[in-house]
């Protein structure tokens, strides 16, 4: 009926046509069905799907017809119809169950019959086979069951991981890593693993037995510990490179690879061929972060024999490994060489220091708070945090160290726990709290584990030190009780070796979804990925945040990659807005040459007056590294890396200095804040907070704080200061008196006495 306004030969050529087009859309329905009642979705459909991450793609209809075949073949669509026929589909529980086995969940099943509907309401005209299918269905002729495969090829549009997601779980498949490595496996390797305490000589065996090998290689995870492997294999005749992420040095003056190499983990090779390898820390497997690190070293190194240092922790993790690589495992069980006392009284005060104690704090607050009280108090102290240049670190310790040097007291955070050679006596934790990073990068706050307490106390009492028997304590009497609980337990078993994504699956990936983002296609990934118990996929949210960051700026895959995984400080804005500097020079294929690093940073850089400033260099010291990082992956747009090091080196000099001083920076710091509260106070009289407002524990005492309030931004900066814990009442009540002062020294001594006698209540006559 639909064709009765054509011409009688017109319709008697195309009715043959339509009766075609309509058949054989109906068979392909009927085989659609069949297919997903009969096969499932995957083979591998033990994980569920988060099907959040699915992102629609946009569609772009460059194929839209030019001329409406399928109105002249029936007739136009009644939109109105159109919608009533759509929306039943929509509601049929049929449909959602033949959606659910295709891979549409309720969520998918949702989104792409919204993009669905919107397509057929607003494409004109639409296809022909769609055409006549709708037509059908609103002159009752048809099924709206005939409608579903029109409405999957459309998701799969939208969806493309659907029609892919096979390939997809069989490429994040990480449940057999060692096959990942077959050169490796290739060879029958020997697995020595030297298991002990801190020291115990654990090391220093696996050290030996590498510098007496013909070729080898020390895999550690920080750069002083290969530096020191570096330095110590040259000393003693066995020439050996230096490897690290942000430094090669080649002992051959032609450049050509030395026989050893000493390097930081990430960057061992598993090319070279090598008699003996070490890695050490071995328990850093299970590290949320750099955990991977260490399983591709100990699955993937080709080496004779593979020497592993670390705690008894991981002795059952590496054998199940090695099972599973056919490789047997030989345990050397160490001593520790020199004793150590846990005490039986706490520090205290700091009046009772001795030569030879190191207080250990766990933020750089309490390191900045701790050192200017010592020194107030006529003694030298050096310090050491994590995010000191490696020379800066190496110099205070030496300071430390040196017995005639006056400085006799050393404070630092757990950076000390490795790499770090120290003449400790006696070990004092500040507190046993540490900030920590979760499973999924989450920062939470938690007393310090039996792992991580045992190595910093064996710090204390080296053998190799002038005192050989160690001590332990807190500086509260509480935490005493706490710590020996702590120690006295034993060491949690590691449960589980760390695994990333490498670049090579993201390309597969991203060949599969090419319109997805790089976090996208991480999330996805680690959605799909399936680990045995032995594994775990590590932490992936600072990749994913540089991800986000420079998603905007047009990249290729691969250097997009390397990018997000640069090792970088993303607490500190200035190293990671010069990282996003960086990648949108690199995107302009304009190379960044020493005088555009020296302008971005503002070189040449005064020494630091106050704490801020401090910090400031240390941040650009992080820049100064990610240009090398960078420089040894794209060394045609990074040029400059001698010019760029020459420069390191001068920078750590100057933050050096700024360290030996830094309880006058301190008091710097301490006295613009000061300068800030009165100037504050001369602006608009402020007040001492009641005594009897709400107080808050900070390190253990209790300091009244002020209500919180929405308007947090607008609060004055006493007021913020007392709520931080920064200020006491008395302190303000100091600071109010120390303003007076000024304001009578300044010569306002007339207004000041006309303020206070209006302040006063007067006496009645």
């Amino acid at each position: 009926m639909y064709m009765k306004r054509l011409p009688l030969l017109v319709r008697c050529c195309l009715q043959p046509l339509a009766r075609h087009l309509q058949s054989s859309v109906r068979r392909g329905d009927v085989a659609l069905r069949k297919r997903a009642m009969c096969r499932p979705l995957s083979s591998n459909a033990s994980k569920s799907l988060d099907t959040s991450l699915f992102v629609p793609v946009e569609i772009k209809n460059a194929d839209t017809p030019e001329s409406d075949i399928g109105a002249e073949l029936t007739q136009a669509l009644n939109k109105s119809e159109v919608l009533k026929v759509l929306n039943r589909f929509y509601r049929r529980k049929e449909i959602q169950k033949l959606g659910a086995e295709n891979g549409l969940d309720a969520r998918l099943f949702h989104q792409a019959f919204i993009s669905f509907r919107r397509h057929v309401m607003e494409t004109d005209p639409l296809h022909v086979d769609l055409h006549i299918v709708l037509n059908d269905i609103c002159c009752g002729v048809g099924h709206i069951d005939d409608i579903f495969p029109f409405f999957m090829r459309h998701a799969k549009r939208i969806f493309p991981m659907l029609d892919c997601l096979d390939d997809l779980r069989k490429i994040s498949d990480l449940r057999l890593p060692p096959n990942w490595y077959p050169e490796a496996r290739a060879i029958q390797r020997k697995i020595i693993f030297h298991s002990g305490p801190t020291n115990s000589g654990k090391t220093y065996h696996a050290i030996q037995r590498y510098l007496s090998a013909k070729s080898g290689i020390y895999c550690g995870p920080l750069k002083l510990l290969a530096h020191e492997i570096y330095k110590k294999s040259n000393e003693e005749g066995v020439p050996c490179d230096l490897i690290t992420g942000e430094e090669m040095i080649y002992v051959n003056a032609d450049g050509k690879a030395a026989a050893h190499a000493a390097c930081t983990i990430e960057m061992c090779s598993l090319n070279t061929p090598y008699e003996v390898a070490v890695i050490d820390e071995i328990q850093m497997i299970r590290d949320p972060s750099r955990g991977w690190a260490w399983t591709r070293a100990l699955l993937g190194l080709r080496a004779q024999e593979v020497h592993i240092c670390g705690e008894s922790a991981a002795i059952n993790l590496v054998t199940e490994l090695m099972y599973t690589t056919g490789e047997e495992v030989e345990v050397r069980n160490y001593e520790r060489l020199t004793p150590i006392k846990i005490l039986d009284h706490a520090l205290q005060s700091l009046d009772n220091l001795h030569p030879g104690d190191c207080i250990v704090c766990f933020n750089k607050n309490d390191i900045y708070s701790v050192s200017r009280q010592i020194e107030a108090r006529g003694l030298q102290c050096a310090v050491i945090y994590g995010s000191l240049p490696p020379g800066t670190k190496l110099a205070q310790a030496t300071k430390f160290n040196d017995p005639n040097d006056p400085c006799k007291i050393l404070v630092a955070t757990d950076a000390i726990g490795m790499g770090l050679n120290l003449s400790i006596k006696r070990i004092i934790f500040n507190s046993l709290i540490k900030p920590t990073v979760n499973d999924k990068g989450e920062k939470e706050i938690d007393i310090i584990s039996t792992s991580q307490a045992l190595q910093i106390a064996g710090r204390a009492g080296r053998f190799s030190s002038i005192f050989k028997e160690g001590e332990v304590t807190t500086m509260l009497q509480d935490d005493l009780v706490r710590l020996k609980e702590i120690l006295s337990k034993p060491v949690s078993e590691i449960q589980a070796a760390g695994l990333h994504p490498t670049a090579e699956q993201i390309e597969m990936f991203a060949y599969h979804l090419p319109d997805a983002t790089l976090s996208n296609l991480i999330d996805i990934f680690v959605s799909l990925s399936q680990v045995d118990g032995r594994y775990f996929v590590c932490n992936i949210e600072d990749f994913k945040l540089i991800a986000d960051m420079i998603q905007h700026i047009p990249l290729n895959l691969r250097a997009r990659y390397v990018f997000c995984t640069a090792p970088i400080n993303h607490s500190l804005p200035f190293v990671s807005t010069s990282l996003l500097r960086f990648a949108r020079q690199f995107s302009r294929n304009e190379p960044l040459t020493f005088q555009w690093v020296c302008k971005h940073v503002n070189w040449p850089i005064s020494p630091p007056k106050t704490i801020k400033d401090l910090m400031h260099l240390e941040a650009v010291h992080d820049i100064l590294d990610l240009y090398l990082w960078l420089s040894y992956r794209f060394m045609d747009m990074f040029p400059d890396a001698d010019l760029v090091r020459s420069i390191q080196r001068e920078l750590d000099s100057i933050i050096q200095r700024g360290v030996y001083s830094i309880t006058k920076l301190i008091a710097a710091s301490e006295n613009n804040v000061a300068l800030q509260v009165i100037d504050e106070l001369s602006t608009n009289h402020g007040t001492v907070p009641d005594e009897n407002q709400r107080s808050v524990h900070r390190r253990g005492r209790s300091v009244k704080q002020i209500p919180m309030n929405s308007e947090q931004n607008n609060t004055s900066l006493t007021s913020r200061l007392v709520q931080d814990g920064l200020l006491t009442p008395d302190m303000l009540k100091q600071l109010e008196k120390e303003w007076l002062s000024r304001q009578y020294r300044h010569g306002n001594q007339n207004s000041l006495v006309h303020e206070m006698d209006i302040s006063k209540p007067r006496k009645k006559k």
